[in-house]
C-alpha cells in the first residue's frame, strides 16, 4: 500500500475517534464541574475545564486566546471552534477531508457517512449548540462516530486499508485513556472531610466511568463500592473494557504484526512492550510510583511508539499529532 494512502486511512479513523474521545473528555469535565464540590459567592470553580484543557496540553493556546478560564469559552473552544485544531469540529473536518482523499480505498457508504456528520456540524451554530444543550451533543458525536465505525466493520475489506485503520482507532484511544485519567487524578479532593469526601469522591469517579461507558462493566467486575484503585485497575489493566489501556495496546501489537509481518521490528517491539506492561502490571506497583508518574511516562512512550509508526509506514513529517500535554 502506497505511504499517501496509509497515512490518510491511518489519519481518517484517528480524527473521527479524536471527535468521539473528546466529546467523552468534555463530558467528564461537565460531570464534574456540575457536582457542589466548591463555590465562591455561587459561582462555580473552573477548576475541571482548567484541568481539561491542561490535560489537552491546550492552556497556552487557550489563554492567549480567551484569557481566563470560562466554562462557555472553554466549551466552545473544545467542541465548535474552527481555529483549534484540536477541537471537535476541526476533527470531522479533518476526518473527512483525509477520506475524501482515499475514496478509491474506502467504501461509497463509509464516505457518505463522514459527508452526513461534516454536513451536521458545519450547520451546526452557536444558538442550536446552546439551545439543544451539551449532552444531546455529546451523544451526537458519540452517535455518529460509531456510525462510521459500524459502517467500516460493515462494509470495508479486511486488507492492509482497514488494518490502518484500526490502528489509528486504537492509538487515539488510548491516548485519550490517559489523558482521561489525568484529569480526575491531577487534583486531589480538598476542602471536604469525612461522608462528604467520600460521597464527593464517588461521584467524581463516577462521572467518569459513566463518560467511559464504564460504569456497568465496573459494577459487573467489582461489585463493589467505587473507589480510585479500582478505577485506574479497569481503565488501566483490565481488558474487559473496550477503552482501556490493555485492551488498546493489545489490539495495536496485533495490527502491527499484521502489517510489519515482522514480530520482532522495531515498531511491534515497543508495542509489545507496552502491551507487556498493561497485561502483567499491578495496580499496586502503579499507585507506588505515583499516577502522575505513570500517566507522564506511558504518555511519552505512546508518543514514541506512534513516532515509530510514522517511520516505518507513513509520511515521516505528515504528522498532525494532537497537543501534548506536559
Amino acid at each position: 500500500m502506497l505511504c499517501r494512502t496509509a497515512n490518510d486511512l491511518y489519519w481518517t479513523a484517528r480524527h473521527i475517534e479524536r471527535a468521539e474521545n473528546l466529546a467523552r473528555l468534555v463530558d467528564v469535565a461537565q460531570r464534574i464541574e456540575l457536582l457542589p464540590e466548591r463555590t465562591e459567592a455561587g459561582r462555580q470553580d473552573p477548576a475541571a475545564w482548567r484541568r481539561a484543557l491542561d490535560a489537552l496540553g491546550l492552556v497556552p493556546a487557550y489563554t492567549k486566546r480567551h484569557g481566563a478560564v470560562v466554562a462557555s469559552k472553554v466549551l466552545h473552544y473544545l467542541c465548535l471552534d474552527a481555529e483549534n485544531p484540536s477541537s471537535i469540529y476541526t476533527s470531522v473536518r479533518a476526518a473527512r477531508e483525509s477520506a475524501r482523499a482515499q475514496r478509491g480505498a474506502i467504501t461509497v457508504e463509509m464516505y457518505e457517512d463522514l459527508n452526513t456528520s461534516w454536513f451536521d456540524m458545519r450547520k451546526l451554530g452557536h444558538e442550536q449548540f446552546e439551545s439543544d444543550g451539551l449532552p444531546r451533543f455529546i451523544e451526537w458525536v458519540k452517535t455518529r462516530s460509531a456510525s462510521f465505525r459500524g459502517v467500516t466493520v460493515g462494509t470495508m475489506g479486511r486488507d492492509e486499508g482497514y488494518q490502518f485503520m484500526r490502528l489509528g482507532v486504537f492509538m487515539e484511544r488510548a491516548d485519550y485513556c490517559i489523558r482521561m485519567l489525568d484529569i480526575k487524578y491531577s487534583e486531589p479532593l480538598t476542602g471536604e472531610a469525612g461522608d462528604a469526601r467520600k460521597a464527593l469522591g464517588y461521584y467524581q469517579w463516577s462521572a467518569l466511568l459513566y463518560a467511559m461507558s464504564a460504569f456497568e462493566t465496573y459494577r459487573r467486575l467489582y461489585r463493589t463500592a467505587i473507589t480510585p484503585e479500582r478505577v485506574a485497575e479497569l481503565m488501566i489493566l483490565r481488558e474487559d473494557l473496550p477503552r482501556s489501556l490493555a485492551a488498546c495496546t493489545s489490539a495495536i501489537l496485533a495490527v502491527l504484526i499484521t502489517l510489519s509481518g515482522q514480530p520482532r521490528s522495531e515498531v511491534a517491539r515497543q508495542a509489545g512492550a507496552l502491551a507487556a506492561e498493561t497485561r502483567y502490571g499491578r495496580i499496586e506497583e502503579i499507585l507506588a510510583e505515583g499516577m502522575d508518574v505513570y500517566l507522564s511516562r506511558f504518555m511519552q512512550r505512546l508518543f514514541a511508539l506512534a513516532g515509530e509508526i510514522d517511520r516505518h509506514f507513513l509520511l515521516a513529517g505528515d504528522v498532525s499529532t494532537p497537543a501534548v500535554a506536559a
